[in-house]
């Protein structure tokens, strides 16, 4: 599917940990994908979320490596970002991912972030687990899947 046409509609987006990996490490196979997603939540514009917990997924390769640059970079887009918040785990949030937990075999990061775009009322939760399409409570788009 266009990403252009996947996105018509979406005002408020939750953005998994691998999707954000992708779009500030400049991944070759998807930085153009993930460049027209960037495009989109700030002209549309679009409100991202994460989950709280994307800041230390995202965080471990640039700390192991030293890379100072990289965990500012990741520091800016997270915490500072006009489009984009990070929402802490509520203990409201923290049983809506028990829920999806055990409605779906969801692993923890898993059931927080899409807890997360439940919570925020988010119109889709963006990914690239496609076992993660199984999940009804918010629609799931899978950037393998979106074309530029």
């Amino acid at each position: 599917m266009n990403i252009t046409s996947a996105f018509h509609g979406i005002r408020s987006l939750c953005i998994d940990s691998a999707p954000l990996i992708y779009a500030l490490e400049k991944r070759a196979v998807y930085i153009t994908r993930m460049q027209v997603i960037l495009d989109l939540i700030r002209k549309e514009p679009i409100q991202a979320f994460s989950a709280s917990i994307a800041l230390s997924e995202v965080l471990v390769k640039p700390l192991q490596n030293q890379d100072t640059k990289t965990v500012a970079a990741y520091r800016q887009m997270l915490l500072h970002s006009r489009h984009f918040q990070l929402i802490s785990i509520t203990p409201a949030i923290a049983e809506e991912a028990a829920a999806l937990r055990a409605r779906y075999n969801l692993k923890t990061p898993d059931a927080l972030q899409i807890a997360v775009a439940v919570s925020q009322r988010c119109d889709a939760f963006l990914t690239n687990d496609l076992g993660l399409k199984r999940v009804t409570e918010v629609q799931v788009l899978v950037l393998d899947e979106l074309e530029v």
